[in-house]
């Protein structure tokens, strides 16, 4: 690739849009977390992706590396979202929802980097990367978020098991994308790249369309069973 663009700058294709995903969701969640924390789950988020995605382009393709891959990345989230501070909040949802977008975002210079060492047209390379680096912040952010709300439940195991299975196949579908990024089969990556946004994308609604309003139902439920009928 002939640095039409440099990897410190590429970061703002994936920094834009997840701070425009992350204002559009906060949309009706005002009064449930705090704007401080918002951003600096964020930016841990960022730090957390960058070494993420650096130990990714050290490691081989493998079956065994997706799967430890899913481990290592749903965990290291994992780490920072369940401290004692957040455990059982409703607003740790939130907060994992912006920790993923964070983590998201940084992975679009080592994907530039990956897919630029196989491919020789910067069109071609600037098109993938910000088609599939769309689809990778909404996965992270999605299954985040899940995990934020499964610390909220206290189900913290079992929230972070099924983001771990589901981010395996995600995993299949990027690596394929990048080991197999050449100029002649442009319309073949282009068809993996999409897929790397459906598969996020459809996870997206679901988190934000079926998970995070559970927080607002839960908070009136408890809030009900504290108020007792008057004895008559």
């Amino acid at each position: 690739m002939q640095n039409i663009m440099l990897p410190q700058a590429s970061l703002f294709i994936g920094i834009i849009p997840a701070l425009i995903l992350l204002y559009i969701s906060l949309k009706g969640y005002e009064g449930y977390y705090q704007d401080k924390t918002i951003f600096l789950t964020f930016i841990i988020g960022v730090v957390l992706g960058f070494i993420a995605a650096f130990v990714q382009s050290l490691t081989s393709f493998s079956i065994v590396y997706l799967v430890l891959l899913a481990f290592f990345d749903q965990l290291f989230k994992t780490i920072i979202l369940n401290v004692g501070r957040l455990q059982e909040k409703r607003e740790t949802t939130i907060y994992g929802l912006s920790l993923g977008l964070g983590f998201g975002s940084s992975f679009t210079p080592f994907f530039i980097i990956a897919i630029s060492s196989l491919m020789t047209s910067n069109v071609y390379v600037l098109l993938l990367i910000t088609i599939g680096s769309f689809g990778i912040i909404l996965f992270h952010a999605a299954t985040t978020a899940y995990i934020g709300y499964g610390i909220f439940l206290g189900k913290l195991t079992n929230h972070v098991l099924t983001a771990v299975l589901l981010q395996i196949p995600f995993n299949i579908i990027l690596g394929v994308t990048i080991l197999y990024s050449r100029p002649e089969t442009i319309q073949i990556q282009l068809g993996f790249v999409a897929g790397l946004v459906i598969y996020g994308g459809i996870m997206f609604w679901y988190v934000t369309k079926n998970i995070l309003p559970k927080i607002l139902s839960e908070h009136t439920n408890r809030k009900r069973s504290i108020i007792k009928p008057k004895k008559t």
